[in-house]
């Protein structure tokens, strides 16, 4: 009798510690990694905890709150000192009483702390969507060749009332004073127009188009809608709808070398923006990038970029930042790519290697040099303050498209 109890002990001690070991594998009961609600790109300290699935302590559920990605990338380095926005973006709405602060320094469940561990003084802001805080730094700029640590606390409920379970924190480093940030990409002579492309423009009268225009290899005729007229030495047509020239292949020398040596260099751009190392920020928003402020850096997503709502890139007239996208770039109609603080368009590149390009909504405005590896769409009424640089065809419909000054 006491052998067979003693053997039931056992067989029960042993079921333990195998649900048990079960239990820690699963990262203590927390959702498993790779699903909705990780922070990949959120790592911590010991002692600090992060959502399931990202790299150090592990704890919460899968349903909890917390921080799936953030701007700057952690341990990203080399940040423009006039990155003075943080951005933490959210499994799901929060409640904004519990983050939200008008004053500076009102409140701590978001905060951003120098090298010395002194906090830097700022407000925080939440999206119309509840999803997405930015701290804000009071001062223009922050502090040259410093590491910065971001937090945000437990303090943080969802819109439900439900805690994040546990804080999360992340860290960048501002580039040091003197040293050159981000390099614009090099046009070269495809800089020179509003809109290049491969296989063909097409326009549904009327559109203005700002700037020169052409095509190559294919022929002039694979320009369409613009009424176009021959100049007399038949280098080059004009239209109403172009205050430019427009320029074909197959256009009285030198426009056929002058065409091929645009393309030539509109696809060396195009390996120039694609071959850019070393992201400031990688998956952002699992690329949804509407409502947030983007500051200066190289951006990089293995998916496609959504902008259901207003985005704004913030920085100065030198700033630059560099958009690698491996799908398409989809504009909901009505929305804007904002530019305050003195960004220049000239100075924004948009880089996209996906199987449909570029579709930019009705009335919807957009900033920057778009390289894209297949079409590009503008919908009825949108508009662009930029360079169309098609490796398949652009697309017109009544739209406004103007070159960006130098």
């Amino acid at each position: 009798m006491e052998h067979t109890q003693t053997s039931v002990r056992s067989r029960r001690w042993l079921v333990a510690l195998l649900l048990s070991s079960l239990v820690a594998g699963c990262g203590g009961g927390g959702g498993g990694g790779g699903g909705e609600g990780v922070a990949s790109n959120v790592t911590a300290d010991p002692g600090m905890t992060v959502p399931p699935g990202a790299v150090g302590v592990g704890g919460g559920t899968a349903t909890d709150p917390t921080v799936k990605s953030t701007n700057p990338d952690n341990n990203a380095v080399n940040i423009s000192t006039s990155n003075t926005a943080v951005t933490a973006i959210f499994t799901q709405p929060m409640d904004a009483a519990t983050l939200a602060s008008a004053t500076a320094g009102a409140m701590t469940t978001f905060s951003l702390k120098d090298g010395s561990g002194v906090d830097v003084p700022g407000t925080v802001a939440l999206s119309n969507t509840n999803t997405v805080a930015v701290f804000t730094a009071s001062s223009t700029a922050l502090a040259a060749n410093t590491q910065y640590t971001a937090t945000v606390t437990v303090a943080a409920k969802s819109a439900g009332g439900t805690a994040m379970a546990n804080p999360v924190e992340w860290r960048f480093t501002t580039r040091a004073a003197g040293v050159a940030g981000l390099l614009p990409v090099d046009l070269r002579t495809a800089g020179t127009f509003a809109i290049l492309a491969k296989s063909g423009i097409s326009t549904v009268p009327g559109s203005a188009i700002t700037g020169d225009i052409g095509v190559s290899p294919i022929a002039a005729s694979a320009i369409t809608g613009f009424s176009e007229t021959r100049d007399g030495s038949n280098t080059f047509s004009t239209s109403p709808q172009v205050t430019g020239k427009i320029y074909a292949a197959d256009y009285t020398t030198p426009t056929p070398e002058k065409m091929t040596t645009a393309v030539s260099d509109m696809e060396t751009a195009y390996a120039d923006a694609a071959g850019r190392v070393l992201p400031n920020a990688t998956e952002l928003g699992a690329g949804e990038i509407g409502g947030l402020t983007l500051s200066p850096g190289l951006y990089k997503w293995s998916t496609g970029v959504n902008i259901s709502t207003s985005v704004t890139l913030s920085g100065s007239a030198t700033d630059v930042w560099i958009f690698q996208i491996a799908g398409d770039i989809t504009q909901a109609s009505a929305t804007r790519v904002n530019l305050i603080g003195g960004a220049m368009a000239k100075n924004v590149f948009w880089q996209v290697s996906g199987g449909t390009g570029v579709e930019i909504g009705t009335t919807a405005h957009f900033e920057g040099t778009i390289l894209a590896i297949k079409a590009i769409n503008l919908r009825t009424g949108a508009t662009a303050n930029s360079r169309l640089l098609a490796q398949t065809g652009v697309v017109l419909q009544q739209n406004s498209v103007t070159q960006p000054a130098q």
